[in-house]
């Protein structure tokens, strides 16, 4: 999917949160978005999804402006925080109650959380537990699974590597660089850890206070510039 976002803008009262002139990103692409805490990072992902109104500008994917359209939902998996989740079933309601909203059936989401077992590290199904009652990791993958269950188009994770152990950071690292190379999913990730984007994106964004300060191709002499601007 291409996205295309055009003279966005984000106010929070007289806060500016987000303030994009032009942001592209084409079909196939593993893109970084990295900052510190307040860059503006969710609120992108958030206008993106269609989560989040702006205050001025669009977004559009595949050139339909994503407040106009349903069309483009069911070609989408995302998971940003437990917002996402129904803490009141279990990991496994969860996956099927998401099988039956993009019209996937439930031999065919079996199936696909078979191939995802080596992440889920016999953690998270025949648990006997309720998602609320799981550890927070444990919840941020079962939302993070649910989203690539879809095999979605464009797929957003919003801090993914967050509350994981080390292997599981790179089992999820192997996953999205697998689909990104085997479907050509498009695929955003953001994170304040630039170490995670570096090791799994092509393109890094910088954002700070809501500006794109960088958008480069992730090159050793490109990554060192940027670590080099958080070093200041």
């Amino acid at each position: 999917m291409n996205i295309s976002a055009e003279q966005l803008q984000k106010y929070y009262g007289n806060n500016k949160a987000l303030d994009i002139t032009n942001l592209q990103i084409s079909k196939g692409e593993l893109v970084g978005i990295v900052g510190n805490n307040g860059a503006g990072k969710t609120t992108l992902l958030r206008i993106v999804l269609d989560l989040l109104e702006p205050t001025n500008g669009k977004v559009l994917i595949n050139n339909e402006n994503v407040k106009n359209t349903q069309n483009l939902k069911s070609h989408t998996g995302s998971y940003l925080d437990e917002g996402f989740l129904i803490d009141f079933m279990t990991p496994e309601e969860y996956f099927y109650f998401t099988g039956e909203v993009y019209g996937i059936s439930r031999s065919e989401i079996d199936e696909r959380l078979k191939t995802l077992e080596p992440l889920m590290n016999n953690e998270i199904l025949n648990q006997k537990k309720y998602i609320r009652q799981l550890s927070t990791g444990n919840k941020q993958k079962t939302g993070i699974i649910a989203a690539l269950i879809t095999e979605p188009e464009l797929l957003i994770l919003d801090e993914p590597f967050n509350f994981l152990d080390p292997t599981s950071q790179i089992r999820i690292n192997s996953i999205l660089k697998k689909i990104n190379e085997e479907r050509k999913t498009t695929i955003i990730i953001s994170s304040h850890n630039l170490h995670h984007i570096a090791s799994i994106c092509s393109r890094i964004v910088l954002l700070e206070k809501g500006l794109i300060i960088k958008d480069i191709r992730n090159t050793q002499a490109n990554l060192k510039e940027i670590e080099d601007y958080f070093s200041v």
